[in-house]
């Protein structure tokens, strides 16, 4: 080893823990736009390791068209920094975000460039999950109210209804049809909301959540035979979670009916995914604690995508993207993984939409534990 190559390794190991440090991406670039470095940030924003990401170009980890391949060029030609807000950073492995991105060259190394993520979906993920959570309650209130003050008098109206349809002339009798049909109508909106009723705390279990996902796969495959295709990519090694198996596999079912109807061509696609995030977490205005929801579940489709005017209110009850749907089926997903101690969020655009959902792992307890 020759005078000084010792100490340039030693730098080189200090510089790569302080960027590993950071709480953003930071990926490094040669002359020829190959990716040479990346830090923990970016393999997590990535959802990929290292060694998947580092040896291909910028184009092949980011779109051919990204605008961040015209940012690296602009800093490589003018030898200045150069930073751009509200970027398009949708990448060929899945990602689909927008970020501020810092781009400049290394001083002492003009050929590399260095690019830095300023990610904007930590303080939107926290607002989101305020009102998912909020959507939530006022659900459950909601429910409840229904069960206990509607399902009653309908039951009365139902019943007059049929009395009248015996003594009414042949011609009016289709008027108290109407009626019977309209109220059972309703009653099966009360039964649906109803499982949004505060029962008490959930009963959980441990449980490898890719039980709950091969089960969810299985069905999916059954009832969509031939016409769609699904492809699983999941972690094996990740730890177990306390949760309620037979709801998770509702709320994920729930997930891929709703992308397996947004796709409207036969090169329907819908990808199952898993992976831990380390470092993800969150607080709830229930407590001051800091729950740490690192196991990731993503569905993701490659349908029409969710209209930008719904983006802020899917997981409101009564709000669906399609025709004639109740607009139960997000907010029930929402309850259901909040009562778990989890998050859920998404991203969606015309290319397609995937839902995220975060969930403690079985060391950490939760509360309301049964």
């Amino acid at each position: 080893m020759g005078p000084g190559v010792g100490v340039e390794i030693k730098n080189l190991s200090e510089e790569s823990s302080v960027l590993d440090s950071l709480a953003f991406p930071v990926i490094v670039v040669n002359s020829d736009n190959f990716v040479s470095y990346v830090n923990i940030a970016s393999e997590q924003f990535l959802e990929k390791g290292k060694t998947s990401i580092i040896g291909n170009t910028l184009e092949q980890v980011f779109n051919e068209d990204s605008p961040i391949i015209s940012l690296v060029n602009q800093a490589k030609m003018s030898g200045y920094s150069v930073f751009e807000h509200d970027v398009d950073v949708s990448s060929r492995l899945g990602i689909s975000t927008k970020a501020s991105v810092h781009v400049s060259p290394l001083l002492d190394d003009k050929d590399k460039v260095v690019l830095v993520f300023h990610l904007h979906g930590a303080a939107k993920q926290m607002e989101k999950q305020l009102v998912h959570r909020g959507a939530t309650r006022s659900v459950t209130a909601l429910g409840a109210m229904l069960a206990h003050e509607i399902k009653n008098p309908l039951s009365g109206i139902r019943g007059a209804a049929q009395l009248l349809e015996k003594i009414v002339d042949t011609g009016d009798r289709g008027l108290a049809e109407l009626i019977k049909e309209e109220t059972d109508r309703i009653c099966n909106l009360v039964d649906q909301m109803s499982v949004f009723g505060d029962d008490g705390p959930i009963r959980r279990e441990q449980i490898n959540i890719h039980e709950v996902l091969d089960r969810v796969h299985a069905l999916a495959k059954a009832e969509f035979p031939g016409t769609i295709i699904f492809e699983t990519n999941f972690d094996p090694s990740l730890p177990m979670i306390w949760a309620n198996k037979d709801q998770l596999i509702q709320v994920f079912l729930n997930l891929v009916k709703n992308a397996v109807e947004a796709i409207s061509d036969e090169n329907g696609k819908v990808i199952f995914e898993t992976a831990f995030q380390r470092g993800v977490s969150f607080t709830t205005p229930e407590s001051r604690k800091k729950i740490y929801t690192p196991l990731l579940v993503s569905i993701t489709d490659n349908g029409r995508g969710i209209p930008e005017d719904l983006h802020s209110n899917v997981f409101d009850p009564f709000v669906s993207t399609k025709a004639g749907g109740t607009g139960l089926g997000l907010a029930l997903v929402g309850k259901i993984i909040h009562d778990h101690g989890g998050v859920v969020e998404f991203d969606s655009d015309s290319r397609g939409t995937t839902f995220r959902s975060y969930f403690p792992i079985v060391d950490q307890p939760i509360l309301g534990e049964v």
